[in-house]
C-alpha cells in the first residue's frame, strides 16, 4: 500500500480566517461564541452561535461576479482550497486525471434554498434565479474547486450530516493509497446558520440556549447543555508521498488509517453502547497497522450534548480498554463551535498540527466534572506532548461513525 501524507491545508473558521490563526486561538482557548448578528433571534430560544463575522469573498480571494453565483458555504470551500493550493508548490506538471476532489457539505446551499424560496413566495417562479439549483446543491463546492483548478480526478461531494468531511477525507486517503489517484482536495464546508436551522436544531433539543459565552459548549462538562452551531470550511491536500517527494512539496503529516461504521440505532441519538463507534477507531488502528495503545491522543467528536460524551466516553474505553485512562482526548468544538459537514476535515487539520508541534489543544472552559465522563479531557490547557499517533472522531446523525488514524510524519 501506498503512503499518503498531508501537503497543504487550508481553513475558514469562526475564530480564523486562516490555518495559522485557528490554531493559535485554538491552543490558546479562546473561543468564537457570540449573540447571532446575522439574522434577530428574538424568535428562539437559542441566541448564540459561533459565526464568520463581516465575511467578504472577494477580499478573501474570489472574484466578484463569480462569488456572486455561490451559496456563502460555496465561498468558504473556494477559500479555504485557494489557501491549499496557494501553499503547496508547483503542480503544474501534475497528471489533472490524477488530482481529484472529495469536498462534501451536510446541507449544502441552505442560505440559498432559504432566500429563493422567500422571492417565489411573494414574486412568483419567474423570478427565481438562475443559479438557484447550482448555488444549492451539495456537490458544488467539490465541483467549483475542480473548475477552478481543472482537476480531472474523481469528485463527488459527500453528505454524512456531522461526520461528512471525516468521511471525505477518509475516502481520499483511500484513492491515494490504493492507487486510484495521486492527490486529493478533501475536506467540507457548511453555512447553515439562519433561522429556519437554528430553529430545526432547537427543536430536537440539539442546541444549547445558555447565554453565557464561556459556557456554551462544554464538552464532557457535567453541565453541558448541547451543542453551538457553527459555519466554515477545511481543506487537505492528501498526496502520495513518493509523489509528493519527487515535486519537493512540504510534508506536513500522514494519514496511515480510516475507519468507518454506522451505528444502525438511532436518526439523531448514538448508540448508548458505543459498540459501532468503538469499532470505528478500531478498524482505523488496524488499518493503520497499530494496536489501540499505541494512540496517544483523540480528537473526540465532543460536541456538548448530554448523550454524546457520555457515549463517546464509553466507546473510547470499549475500544481502548485499560489504556483509555492513558490517552490524551480534548474536544476542539470548545473553541469553534459544530462546523456540521465542515468539522472533521478542520479537527483533522488540528490534530495534524497537535501532532507536528506536539502540543495537544485543550477543551476549553470546563469546570464541573462529570462521573460518566472519567477519562484525561486535558481541561488544564495545552499541554505539551511528543505524541506519535492520533485518532479524529466524527459522528453523525443517521448513526454515522468515521474515525481517522493520523501519524507525526517522521520522513
Amino acid at each position: 500500500m501506498r503512503r499518503v501524507v498531508i501537503t497543504a491545508v487550508g481553513a475558514v473558521t469562526p475564530v480564523g480566517g486562516n490555518v495559522a490563526d485557528t490554531w493559535e486561538r485554538v491552543k490558546a482557548g479562546k473561543h468564537g461564541f457570540a449573540p447571532i448578528s446575522s439574522f434577530d433571534p428574538a424568535r428562539l430560544k437559542v441566541k448564540c452561535a459561533a459565526e464568520i463575522h463581516d465575511w467578504d469573498p472577494v477580499a478573501a480571494g474570489l472574484n466578484k461576479k463569480e462569488a456572486r453565483r455561490m451559496d456563502r458555504y460555496t465561498q468558504f470551500a473556494m477559500v479555504a482550497a485557494k489557501q491549499l493550493m496557494d501553499s503547496a508548490g508547483d503542480l503544474s506538471q501534475v497528471d489533472r486525471y490524477r488530482f481529484g476532489v472529495l469536498v462534501g457539505s451536510g446541507i449544502g446551499g441552505f442560505n440559498t434554498t432559504l432566500a429563493e424560496h422567500a422571492k417565489f413566495l411573494e414574486k412568483g417562479p419567474d423570478r427565481i434565479s438562475a443559479f438557484t439549483i447550482p448555488m444549492l446543491i451539495g456537490n458544488m463546492a467539490a465541483g467549483q474547486i475542480a473548475i477552478e483548478y481543472d482537476l480531472k480526478g474523481d469528485n463527488f461531494g459527500v453528505v454524512s450530516a456531522c461526520a461528512t468531511s471525516a468521511h471525505a477525507v477518509g475516502e481520499a486517503f483511500r484513492k491515494v493509497r490504493d492507487g486510484y489517484l495521486d492527490l486529493v482536495i478533501a475536506g467540507g464546508s457548511e453555512a447553515s446558520i439562519n433561522e429556519f436551522a437554528v430553529a430545526g436544531f432547537q427543536n430536537m433539543g440539539a442546541l444549547t440556549d445558555s447565554q453565557d459565552c464561556d459556557r456554551l459548549c462544554i464538552p464532557f462538562d457535567k453541565e453541558r447543555k448541547g451543542f453551538v452551531m457553527s459555519e466554515g470550511a477545511g481543506m487537505l491536500l492528501l498526496e502520495e508521498y513518493e509523489h509528493a517527494k519527487a515535486r519537493g512539496a512540504k510534508i506536513l503529516g500522514e494519514i496511515v488509517g480510516y475507519g468507518a461504521t454506522d451505528d444502525a440505532y438511532h436518526i439523531t441519538g448514538p448508540d448508548p453502547s458505543g459498540e459501532a463507534s468503538a469499532r470505528a477507531m478500531v478498524n482505523a488502528c488496524t488499518d493503520g497497522g497499530i494496536t489501540p495503545s499505541q494512540v496517544d491522543y483523540i480528537n473526540a467528536h465532543g460536541t456538548s450534548t448530554p448523550l454524546n460524551e457520555r457515549c463517546e466516553t464509553i466507546a473510547i474505553k470499549n475500544a481502548f480498554g485499560e489504556h483509555a485512562k492513558k490517552v490524551a482526548i480534548s474536544s476542539t468544538k470548545s473553541v469553534t463551535g459544530h462546523m456540521l459537514g465542515a468539522a472533521g476535515a478542520v479537527e483533522a487539520i488540528l490534530t495534524m498540527l497537535a501532532l507536528e508541534e506536539g502540543i495537544l489543544p485543550p477543551t476549553a472552559n470546563y469546570k464541573v466534572p462529570d462521573e460518566e465522563c472519567d477519562l484525561d479531557y486535558i481541561t488544564e490547557g495545552a499541554r505539551q506532548a511528543d505524541a506519535r499517533y492520533a485518532l479524529s472522531n466524527s459522528l453523525g446523525f443517521g448513526g454515522h461513525n468515521a474515525s481517522l488514524l493520523l501519524k507525526k510524519f517522521e520522513g
